[in-house]
């Protein structure tokens, strides 16, 4: 089943800055070849369920194996008969403000 998830994968305790961290975190999910977007507090990644949080579970290790504590924030939207979700979410929402706006498709 297709699902669009929203994961933040980040240390604790290993300062203020985590971006080297978060980026070995990034560089997981987008090696694995789903379709991903990162923004500045969560990645979305869309694909089959178990393969997404197979995705989520090996990030997350890159850094819990190296004895560093872990914290995971997981946002899951699971939509039956739905793909693309990504981008089609997005899509019908822009649709929308542009109704209102009265503005043509």
């Amino acid at each position: 089943m297709n699902a669009l998830i929203a994961v933040a994968i980040a240390p604790c305790g290993t300062g203020d800055e985590m971006s080297s961290y978060v980026g070995e975190v990034v560089k997981v999910i987008r090696d694995s070849g789903l379709p991903c977007q990162t923004y500045s507090m969560f990645t979305e990644i869309e694909g089959e369920w178990d393969e997404v949080m197979a995705i989520v579970k090996r990030a997350t290790m890159v850094l819990a194996e190296r004895g560093i504590r872990t914290e995971v924030v997981l946002k899951a939207d699971i939509r039956p008969g739905y793909t693309d979700m990504m981008h089609g979410k997005i899509k019908r929402m822009e649709e929308q403000i542009q109704k209102k706006e009265g503005k043509v498709l």
